[in-house]
């Protein structure tokens, strides 16, 4: 780092500042790739919101509902079985979740519709969705110099891979290079992109449209930021980078801006056939679920049940278990809203845009 010409030549800046300038500067190229490297959050709070299967966390949420109604029950309110009897309470209870039940199966209908309508429209909006979809094709073709594959993970696999040869493109015209300091930053830059491609692309390879796999795989792929560090690699030393190198810097950074549409793409049609998936899931689920609140409502607000099982009132046991059963469409939603509005939150910005605290 060079002290300011117009501060004179006894002026010098502080050996500390160079040290933290440095520091900060070797701590931009080296940005975290996978998505729990940049994120502050627990893996099992990105399991549970991301990776895991939903069906099963929508068990393991009626399983803790079941088991913090029951412990209610059972520890805090000693008179809970002729409580349950008294007042109708089982009565309101559940002629609540019947009206609930409604209400929400509607919302899902409407959800649907409103998905649906999205891939509704005149011929002529249905002709420019199909040419841009060609144009996008063709000149991805260009771009890794094959046919683009039609199956999602193999498509974001090609465009992951035409960023990893370009990288290991200008790593090899940067290797000669008379700057020091331009190649120490080159070197880390694309060893950086290179083992996150290749990490990624072991994600994708296998991985089916539909399951959350792709999504998940792509979400890794930190292409914001590579694109940023290109840039930067372009406007620090302008100097010491030959026109080839500056043509090779344009096509990397043309390539992984490429992966960030196609990435939205699908992501879009992901968060589809998500929600369509969810819509038929709480439609099915909606049937048992008032099943059981009428029978709750119709043959247990008289009925009395003494007995316990392994300590535990039998009355608490039946109503815990029916209320659990009754609320399944909405701990239904919950699984997959929470993928669903998790992920949206990971991908608003298209593009160097770092709207993270923990990547600034």
């Amino acid at each position: 780092m060079s002290a300011d010409p117009d501060a004179g030549p006894d002026i010098e800046a502080e050996p500390k500042d160079d040290v933290d300038i440095e520091s900060d500067h070797d701590s931009d190229i080296g940005t975290a790739n996978t998505m729990q490297a940049r994120s502050s959050e627990s893996r099992i709070k990105l399991w549970a919101t991301m990776r895991g299967n939903r069906l099963l966390i929508t068990v393991l949420l009626a399983v803790g509902f079941f088991l913090g109604f029951v412990i209610v029950g059972e520890l805090f309110i000693p008179n809970f079985e002729s409580t349950i009897h008294s007042d109708s309470m089982i009565s309101y209870m559940f002629s609540t979740m019947i009206s609930a039940i409604i209400t929400g199966t509607t919302l899902v209908v409407t959800i649907s519709q409103i998905v649906i309508s999205q891939e509704n429209g005149p011929l002529g909006d249905q002709r420019q969705r199909m040419s841009n979809t060609m144009d996008f094709r063709e000149y991805t073709e260009e771009m890794i110099d094959s046919p683009a594959p039609a199956d999602p993970s193999a498509f974001l696999r090609e465009i992951i891979s035409a960023t990893d040869r370009r990288a290991k493109i200008l790593r090899d015209a940067i290797a000669d290079n008379g700057n020091d300091e331009l190649r120490a930053e080159v070197d880390e830059f694309t060893e950086s992109l290179i083992e996150n491609a290749e990490e990624v692309r072991n994600e994708l390879e296998g991985a089916s449209f539909g399951s959350f796999e792709v999504l998940n795989a792509a979400l890794n792929y930190n292409y914001g930021i590579k694109i940023f560090q290109v840039e930067r690699i372009a406007n620090d030393h302008p100097e010491d980078l030959t026109d080839e190198d500056m043509a090779i810097l344009d096509g990397l950074k043309s390539t992984l801006s490429m992966f960030g549409p196609a990435r939205e793409h699908i992501k879009t049609l992901y968060f589809q056939w998500a929600l369509m998936d969810l819509s038929q899931m709480i439609l099915y689920a909606a049937v048992p679920a008032l099943l059981v609140a009428g029978s709750m409502l119709g043959f247990f607000s008289g009925l009395s049940l003494p007995n316990t099982t392994f300590g535990v009132s039998d009355t608490t046991l039946v109503v815990g278990a029916a209320l659990t059963i009754t609320l399944i469409p909405f701990l239904l939603l919950i699984s997959y809203i929470a993928r669903v509005a998790t992920a949206a939150k990971r991908t608003l910005a298209m593009g160097p845009l770092v709207l993270r605290e923990s990547q600034r």
